[in-house]
C-alpha cells in the first residue's frame, strides 16, 4: 500500500523528533539502577545513620529528666536539631537515589532537554484518547511487565525468608545492632538477586523500546520522497531558479558588450566579446558569449554601440568552447587574436584622424 509506513526513518526525521522531545529511553532501566544504586548506598550509610539517630535520641533522653517545660526556644532548637538529622541521614540517601535517575536517564537520552514536552496538549486530557491508551498494545505490555515484576520479587522473597523464618525468634536473644545487622544481610541478599533479574528484564525493555520508537517513526514511501525534495530543492523549483540567475547572468553579459573592443562571429551561431585593458589585465578577456539567439543579441548590441565585429569562424567557436565568460584566453589564443585586436586598433586610429 502506498500509505503504509514501511521505510526506516531519515535522521532528519530522527532530529525532528527529538528537537520535540519525542526521544525513547526505558524506564524500567531508570527504576533498576535507581533502586540498586539506592539500596547499596543505604548498606554503607546504615552505620552511620543508625550513630547518629543514637546519638541524637540518647541527647534528648538525657534533657529530659532537666526538662520540666517546653519553651518556644526549646522548640526552635529541637526543630533544628531533627533538621540536622534529617539532612545527615535521609538526605544523601535522596540525593544518592535522585543523581541515580538523573544519570540513568541522561545517559538514554543523551543529555536532551526539550521545554516543548512540558507544553500543554489537548490530547492529554482527551477522554476518547485516553480510553485508547488503556487499551492498547503498550498498555498491555506495560501490565505484564509490572504482573511478571510482582510475580519475581515474590518468589525471590519467599524464596530468601523462607530458610531465614525459622531463626527469627532467636533475633531476641540479639543486641538491637546485631539484630539490623542480621536483618540487613537478608534484605540485601534479596535485592542482589532482585537487581539482578531486573537488570535482565530492564535490558529487555530498553531494546523493546527502541524497536517501538523506530517502528512509530516509520515513515511512507511518499513522505521519504517528500523530505529528500525538501532537502535536495524540489527539481522545478531549483529549474526555475537556474533559469533565473541565467537570465540574470545573461543580462549582465549583454550590458557588456558595449565596453568590448572587438566581436568575434561565425557568421551567426557564434559571438564572442573580446576586451583588452592592459592595465588590469595580462591578457584579453571573454566579456561575453552565445550562440544562435544570444549570438544574435550581442552582434546586434555591439554594432549599436560602435563595437568593431568580425568574422572568423574557428576563432569564434574555439574561443567559445574553451573559455569562461569574464576569464582571460589562454596563450595558445594569444597570436590570433592579437592579430584581430592590432587590427581593430588600427581602424580606430584611422578614424580619429
Amino acid at each position: 500500500m502506498a500509505g503504509s509506513k514501511t521505510e526506516k526513518a531519515t535522521p532528519k526525521r530522527k532530529r525532528d523528533e527529538r528537537k520535540k522531545g519525542n526521544i525513547f529511553f526505558s524506564r524500567d532501566a531508570v527504576i533498576a539502577f535507581s533502586l540498586f544504586t539506592s539500596f547499596y548506598a543505604m548498606k554503607f550509610l546504615v552505620p552511620f545513620t543508625v550513630l547518629s539517630i543514637t546519638e541524637t535520641i540518647r541527647e534528648l533522653f538525657s534533657l529530659m529528666p532537666l526538662q520540666h517545660q517546653i519553651s518556644d526556644t526549646d522548640v526552635r532548637t529541637y526543630f533544628i536539631k531533627g533538621a540536622i538529622l534529617f539532612a545527615k541521614t535521609a538526605l544523601p540517601l535522596l540525593l544518592i537515589t535522585a543523581l541515580a535517575a538523573v544519570i540513568s536517564t541522561m545517559l538514554q537520552t543523551r543529555m536532551h532537554f526539550s521545554a516543548k514536552t512540558f507544553s500543554f496538549k489537548g490530547e492529554r486530557i482527551n477522554p476518547l484518547n485516553g480510553f485508547k491508551r488503556m487499551f492498547s498494545v503498550r498498555s498491555m505490555v506495560e501490565l505484564l511487565k509490572a504482573l511478571l515484576k510482582i510475580a519475581i520479587l515474590t518468589y525471590v522473597v519467599y524464596t530468601a525468608l523462607e530458610e531465614e523464618i525459622l531463626l527469627f525468634p532467636r533475633l531476641t536473644d540479639l543486641s538491637f545492632l546485631q539484630a539490623m545487622g542480621y536483618t540487613g544481610e537478608i534484605i540485601m541478599g534479596i535485592v542482589l538477586k532482585a537487581g539482578i533479574i531486573f537488570i535482565f528484564l530492564a535490558a529487555g525493555d530498553y531494546l523493546y523500546q527502541w524497536w517501538e520508537y523506530e517502528k512509530n517513526l516509520r515513515m511512507t514511501k511518499q513522505e521519504v520522497k517528500d523530505e529528500y525534495k525538501q532537502l535536495e530543492g524540489d527539481p522545478q523549483v531549483k529549474g526555475r531558479q537556474r533559469s533565473i540567475a541565467q537570465q540574470r547572468a545573461r543580462r549582465r553579459m549583454m550590458q557588456s558588450v558595449p565596453t568590448a573592443d572587438v566581436v568575434i562571429r561565425n557568421p551567426t551561431h557564434y559571438a564572442v566579446a573580446l576586451k583588452y585593458d592592459q592595465d588590469k589585465n595580462a591578457a584579453p578577456v571573454v566579456v561575453a558569449k552565445g550562440v544562435d539567439r544570444v549570438a544574435l543579441m550581442i552582434i546586434k548590441i555591439a554594432e549599436e554601440n560602435g563595437v568593431y565585429v568580425t568574422e572568423d569562424k574557428p576563432l569564434a567557436r574555439a574561443l567559445y568552447e574553451a573559455v569562461e565568460v569574464d576569464r582571460e584566453i589562454p596563450e595558445k589564443f594569444f597570436k590570433p587574436v592579437a592579430q584581430v585586436l592590432a587590427f581593430v586598433y588600427n581602424l580606430k586610429k584611422k578614424d580619429l584622424k
